[in-house]
């Protein structure tokens, strides 16, 4: 009888299939890329084939890979299905994202999290940063991942992400012109620190659009009605970056930190492998 495959290292490659990154795969797993590394090379070494085909800025699946891949999940799946009638449920935990860091590839946030482990209910809500801290302060969620403010020291920094001057193609403006700009609610941070660089840099500007959320304000964006500053991971596909090309000051990284007050392993996992889901969005 055939030694039995290792599911940890099903885990793994599935995760590395899945964030096409060794590093995001071993920040879920709570592990290191190295081990990883180690897990993938045993399991290659035990089913004979080699199912990434690795370079220095890309992983990708082999040709053996996309044909293993779907055994892999099934293996998770059942490995899942056992677990679940011998612990009667999965676990449940609630989240608060800001819409900043969501961003517009959430669905495929969701679908990695899930492929990961279906058993786990997860409540998310999606507002802005401190709408999700003030949910977060009243108990009223387990784990938020939010824009950290100057000012703060807490929580765990989880990744940096630029912000730019976005606006449609079509778009003209020319120095010294009055700035049209399109900008989220007053309670915003972002607003804020946006307007105070045009106003440090001496350029006059004019707001001819709130929104009270990303999808209101990328929507203006795309419209063509003005420019706006947003993180990149929120920018719509079809508008452009033009801060540097218009002498627009430029904006710091903003960081992204995660509050938690989890205690369950199971959930604490899929937590992790919900951030790293994002970093690799």
């Amino acid at each position: 009888m055939q030694r039995p495959l290792d599911l940890d290292a099903i885990q793994a490659f599935v995760l590395v299939a899945d964030l096409q990154s060794f590093t995001r795969a071993a920040e879920a797993l709570d592990s290191t890329q190295s081990a990883i590394s180690l897990k993938l090379k045993r399991l290659e070494q035990r089913l004979g084939r080699r199912l990434l085909e690795r370079t220095p800025r890309l992983v990708r699946l082999s040709s053996d890979g996309q044909q293993f891949l779907p055994a892999a999940r099934d293996l998770l799946a059942a490995h899942d299905r056992a677990m679940g009638q011998l612990q009667q449920e999965g676990g449940r935990f609630s989240v608060g994202i800001s819409d900043h860091v969501a961003g517009i590839g959430f669905a495929g946030v969701l679908s990695q999290v899930n492929s990961y482990d279906p058993g786990v209910v997860i409540e998310v809500r999606i507002a802005p940063s401190r709408e999700v801290m003030q949910q977060y302060e009243r108990g009223e969620l387990d784990a938020a991942i939010v824009r950290r403010e100057p000012q703060d020291n807490d929580g765990e920094l989880v990744m940096e992400e630029k912000i730019g001057w976005f606006a449609a193609p079509q778009w003209q403006y020319r120095a010294g012109d009055t700035l049209r700009v399109a900008t989220f609610s007053t309670s915003c941070k972002i607003r804020d620190l946006a307007l105070r660089r045009l106003d440090d840099s001496g350029i006059p500007w004019m707001e001819v659009f709130i929104g009270g959320g990303i999808h209101a304000v990328g929507a203006a964006v795309s419209a063509g009605l003005a420019v706006s500053a947003l993180l990149h991971r929120t920018a719509p596909p079809d508008v452009i970056e033009i801060g540097a090309r218009l002498g627009l000051p430029p904006l710091p990284l903003a960081q992204i930190v995660l509050h938690s007050t989890l205690q369950e392993t199971r959930c604490r996992e899929v937590l992790r492998t919900l951030v790293a889901a994002l970093k690799a969005a």
